[in-house]
């Protein structure tokens, strides 16, 4: 037989043979459709989903910040009726991340999924009331595990305390880098430190159940605060910078909704004018007519806004007349505008003073309520080109002696805390999403003004996919935490009551 020949058919033999020892599922593997990844590529996606966003304009209308003229605003009148399960979509990407690191075995990941799956299933149940938890996520392993039961609102708590407490051991076991990661710049320590406040915050949350011993939220809140590491400065604030490239740019930059019936709410601008708050000047525009009239930009009379109550027409009217402020041009005219942050050095300070009135620390409240103003003023000097002179030391502590920002020691624990309130609130500027909204509805401060007869809610309805595809469990979830009562919006769910 001819040598080539021969050559030939023992090489295709080997190659066969080769083959058939190979899984042939293996073969057909698309390379570029990998099942597996390192979750570092999945974190910058998360990270980005979760503080690029805290709800958009919806927390300013109910927080009277902003007032419509163009339209009736369901947030501004307290009218909205249900919710989004949106944030489930991104808790798949989560999930997916936890798969990935537990795959690998590392901790980092797995930590900071923990984080993320406490950050988004916190900011759901505060929504709702109860929600899918425990059972919550499973279909994307097992396709016939659709419709996931109802955790009671106090086992929620219970998870979330207990997947942040597992984030802050498995952080202390690693000082590697976190590749991946667009907030921290990859550091294990200020990822811990923001674990940390956060268990802070959400205990804080639970104010009005310092008494079930399943939390112990005192005694917890306590120990976190004397032997883990929490924020020291500005500079572990938990944010997003924006940069001027296509598609990281600021949320609202170039957004269409300004230019609208958009404007500043009475209520917000009036609390920023009693106190001579400068923070007023990066947050709103002068009024056209102040602007027509030559009045400077820290001319605090140049301001004015809609009253949040009266009708949207009504206040149109007053718009149209050119005796409104608008926001800030700088929040959709600048790529870059400020970070977002998700919750910061200020929020922290604020915390910790609330914590030392209600005596679950010791220590000085001054200091901590004087220490969150601060920081709140630096970011604005940090922040802005042309408004810094307005944010120097000597100008937040002469703003530190006012009558109305003076902290004092000695004042009532009501009067304490409302101060404590609305500075948390006033710093809250497109930031912090929905926290002031809760912290009104756990403490009554800041005071919200609305129409005669309309009361703030206390939840949002389920949505309408729930009773499509989840019927028997949604509906068993109401019954549970209402009675024989509907699935309404002004139905206080367990940890305000």
């Amino acid at each position: 037989m001819n040598k080539h020949i021969i050559n030939t058919i023992c090489i295709l033999g080997l190659i066969l043979g080769l083959c058939s020892c190979k899984d042939f599922g293996d073969m057909n593997v698309d390379p570029n459709n990998a099942s597996t990844t390192h979750p570092q590529f999945q974190l910058t996606k998360i990270q980005w989903n979760a503080f690029r966003d805290f709800g958009g304009t919806g927390p300013l209308y109910a927080n009277k910040m902003l007032v419509q003229t163009d339209g009736e605003n369901a947030n501004q009148y307290y009218k909205w009726a249900r919710g989004s399960f949106e944030a489930y979509g991104n808790l798949r990407d989560v999930t997916k991340m936890m798969e990935e690191a537990e795959r690998i075995e590392d901790n980092r990941y797995i930590a900071l999924a923990k984080f993320f799956r406490a950050y988004y299933f916190y900011n759901l149940t505060l929504t709702f009331g109860d929600i899918p938890y425990s059972d919550a996520l499973h279909a994307e392993k097992d396709q016939t595990h659709v419709t996931p039961f109802y955790d009671e609102q106090k086992q929620v708590f219970k998870g979330i305390l207990k997947e942040l407490a597992e984030a802050n051991d498995l952080l202390k076991s690693s000082e590697v880098a976190i590749e991946g990661d667009i907030i921290y710049d990859k550091s294990v320590v200020k990822w811990r430190k923001l674990v940390n406040v956060f268990r802070m915050k959400v205990l804080l949350t639970l104010s009005k159940r310092t008494g079930d011993s399943e939390f112990n939220v005192v005694s917890s809140f306590a120990s976190i605060v004397g032997s883990e590491p929490i924020f020291a400065s500005e500079a572990d604030d938990a944010q997003l910078v924006f940069k001027d490239q296509d598609g990281n740019r600021y949320p609202e930059f170039n957004s269409s909704s300004f230019g609208s019936g958009m404007y500043m709410d009475s209520t917000f601008i009036q609390r920023l004018q009693e106190r001579q708050d400068p923070r007023l000047f990066v947050f709103s525009a002068r009024t056209k007519l102040a602007k027509e009239n030559g009045k400077a930009v820290n001319d605090f009379s140049a301001y004015e806004g809609g009253d949040p109550a009266a009708p949207y027409a009504q206040v149109n009217t007053k718009a149209t007349l050119g005796k409104v402020s608008k926001v800030n041009e700088r929040y959709y005219s600048e790529p870059t505008t400020e970070p977002r942050v998700l919750i910061g050095f200020a929020e922290q300070e604020f915390i910790l003073a609330e914590a030392v009135v209600r005596g679950w620390i010791s220590g000085d409240a001054k200091l901590h309520y004087d220490s969150g103003v601060k920081a709140s003023f630096k970011f604005y000097e940090s922040n802005t080109k042309e408004y810094k002179q307005y944010f120097t030391d000597a100008v937040v502590q002469s703003y530190l002696e006012r009558p109305l920002t003076r902290f004092s020691n000695s004042a009532t624990t009501e009067v304490k805390l409302e101060q404590i309130m609305m500075q948390k609130y006033l710093q809250s500027f497109f930031q912090s999403g929905w926290t002031s909204f809760y912290d009104h509805l756990r403490t009554g401060y800041p005071s919200f003004r609305r129409p005669a007869g309309v009361s703030v809610p206390f939840r949002w309805i389920y949505p309408q996919s729930e009773y499509n595809y989840n019927s028997a469990n949604v509906s068993e979830a109401i019954r549970r935490q209402f009675g024989e009562g509907k699935d309404l919006i002004n139905q206080p769910t367990w940890w305000i009551k």
